[in-house]
């Protein structure tokens, strides 16, 4: 195990109907808020009136700010930012999925600095991020999260895009981490299937990426994630043929927010290749992460298989019932395992079938490792990927 240093600041408030403490919650950080939310999902649930009526109720002054998109735009943020500026907002909520509460964390760092958004992803052209990064001043961030995928409710990151330059990174630091979540497993009722499906993916990759890449003596941070894989892998299906059931809604909430926390992680390292690789083709095509990600995991899978194939073998053992001693014949195992759960989830596609086009191929890949790679010249994984190497990915996800 390696040595870490691990830091948990966000109050987390978890349960059926806890949504309604969102006004008493926020009147402890602040009188006037901006509520960051995306374009029509909350509005059309009833979500966001509920949050608004809480808050007034507790005597929060609201200005809603409901333009965020999926895989949010550095102009939207920018926007956003300069709103809670002029409005004097003092605590940013983030209501929504991954996408409003990454833009709320952003938007909490635009409105205190002034600085444009987009100087912030990680391995932009400007290079700025390596002065910006990682924050450490920002507005207050309160989130409540209404799908469960990324885990950005209680950590201190998240991803946004430059549509001018196609760029699609990162932005964090400890100033991010939200003071407090409220996570509701009813919120997630209404969630779509396809939805569902692409949320459980994202956290299923969020927890293999590092048990495959990383330190390999951690013997708690493998317990951890493997049962919190298992979490995703048996309530993902139930979840989108039965939305309304509690139990599995919860578990994914639960198993979201643990998996990219920290602690699955800690003393491990590793690294994330599947997301540089597919925060590519999403800011290329605006594609679901989760469906991209899918999409991306057995070509990646397979590099994984000959680079690392008792690591995979042991995930398809302790994770998704196969039984085959022999780690190669195990790990072959396992991607089949894998591609069968994301068939139950009708999840198991080819970039083809999103619309990609094959002639946008290579320069994804070379823009994937540039931004990615954080000027290394590859992607860090089980091997070095370099252009090439994540050509060969696309090509065979295609």
């Amino acid at each position: 195990m390696l040595n870490f240093q691990l830091s948990m600041p966000t109050r987390i408030i978890f349960g059926r109907g806890e949504v309604e403490k969102a006004g008493a919650e926020a009147a402890k950080l602040a009188g006037k808020v901006l509520l960051v939310t995306g374009r029509t999902a909350t509005r059309k649930t009833g979500v966001l009136q509920r949050v608004v009526s809480s808050l007034e109720e507790a005597g929060v002054e609201v200005v809603v700010f409901d333009k965020i998109e999926p895989n949010p735009r550095t102009h939207t943020v920018d926007e956003g930012g300069r709103i809670a500026r002029e409005e004097g907002c003092e605590l940013i909520i983030g209501l929504g999925g991954g996408s409003p509460m990454d833009a709320a964390k952003a938007i909490a760092a635009v409105a205190l600095s002034g600085h444009p958004s987009h100087e912030y992803i990680t391995g932009n052209k400007t290079g700025r991020w390596k002065e910006l990064l990682p924050v450490q001043e920002a507005l207050p961030v309160m989130t409540i999260p209404t799908l469960a995928a990324t885990g950005s409710e209680a950590n201190s990151g998240g991803v946004l895009t430059h549509e001018a330059t196609k760029e699609k990174g990162g932005i964090g630091g400890p100033a991010l981490f939200p003071k407090v979540t409220i996570i509701d497993p009813e919120l997630t009722f209404t969630v779509s299937p396809e939805y569902t499906a692409d949320g459980a993916v994202d956290m299923f990759t969020h927890l293999y990426e590092a048990y495959l890449t990383g330190e390999e003596d951690a013997i708690v941070q493998d317990h951890l994630t493997e049962g919190l894989i298992r979490a995703a892998v048996e309530n993902g299906p139930i979840a989108v043929k039965e939305p309304n059931n509690y139990e599995a809604r919860a578990a994914l909430m639960w198993a979201s927010t643990l998996a990219l926390i920290g602690l699955a992680g800690a003393g491990r390292g590793g690294s994330f290749p599947m997301h540089q690789m597919e925060h590519t083709l999403s800011a290329y095509y605006d594609i679901s992460h989760g469906r991209g990600l899918a999409i991306l995991a057995p070509a990646y899978f397979k590099r994984v298989a000959e680079d690392r194939p008792h690591r995979l073998a042991r995930m398809g053992r302790n994770c998704f019932g196969v039984t085959e001693q022999d780690d190669k014949l195990a790990a072959e195992q396992t991607i089949i395992a894998v591609i069968e759960w994301f068939k139950s989830m009708n999840v198991y596609l080819k970039l083809s079938d999103l619309g990609i086009k094959r002639e946008s191929l290579a320069e994804m890949a070379e823009e994937s490792v540039r931004v990615g790679g954080r000027g290394m010249g590859h992607i860090a994984a089980t091997r070095d990927l370099d252009i090439q190497e994540v050509l060969a990915i696309y090509e065979d996800s295609f």
